[in-house]
């Protein structure tokens, strides 16, 4: 302790001043370097700006093409998944069952891109009576997209044969063929997406046609 008290008071006031003063020069210093730090000039920011205008320009597109072939790629997967239930439950309950487009929920029409439904017609009159049970249902199509079907219902028997073999496609509005998806579903009753068999960027029906959009 007594060594302490020495060292501090053997600082004289010169040192003490020559301490002061380094510090204020180090904070000055400080300062000046904040001060100094300054933003964007006029010219990085327009390059900034061009560099964000040529990069949404070129990606933007692309992106809006993955969404809409996603969305697309939806929509087939989830009209094939009520297809295919349709053809189990007429196996499972050893009778008739029917998906159809029925805006209405009850009364099967022609327009694929409203929404389907699916229920056992046990009197064969292609009508949802009230004692037959809605079993599945999807809503309408988006309407970016276009469903083209058969002229009528999807009937599957017990057997899970099917009263017609057909093709089911989705194109987008601006018929963009590239982008369009379809399944088929042959007289035994089995569902099957379309694929791009040959690779040239177009899906295939199950006859190997092109799908067309026009």
């Amino acid at each position: 302790m007594i060594f302490s008290e020495v060292s501090y008071t053997s600082l004289t006031k010169h040192d003490i001043n020559k301490n002061w003063n380094a510090n204020i020069r180090l904070s000055d210093r400080s300062v000046y370097s904040l001060n100094k730090q300054t933003g964007l000039t006029l010219l990085e920011m327009l390059v900034a700006i061009a560099i964000v205008i040529i990069v949404l320009t070129v990606v933007a597109p692309n992106v809006q093409q993955v969404v809409k072939a996603n969305r697309i790629t939806a929509e087939i997967n989830e009209l094939s998944g009520v297809i295919q239930f349709a053809r189990f439950t007429a196996i499972d309950q050893n009778a008739n069952a029917v998906v159809c487009p029925a805006s209405d929920f009850s009364n099967c029409g022609t327009n694929w891109n409203s929404a389907k439904i699916v229920f056992i017609d046990n009197n064969s009159n292609n009508i949802r009576d009230t004692s037959e049970p809605l079993l599945m249902t999807t809503g309408e199509i988006t309407s970016t997209n276009q469903i083209t079907g058969p002229g009528g219902s999807v009937i599957f028997r017990d057997s899970g044969a099917t009263n017609l073999a057909t093709n089911i496609q989705i194109c987008p509005n601006d018929n963009d063929e590239k982008l369009a998806k379809g399944l088929s579903i042959n007289a035994q009753g089995r569902v099957k997406i379309n694929t791009d068999s040959d690779n040239d960027g177009v899906v295939e029906d199950i006859e190997g046609n092109a799908l067309s959009c026009s």
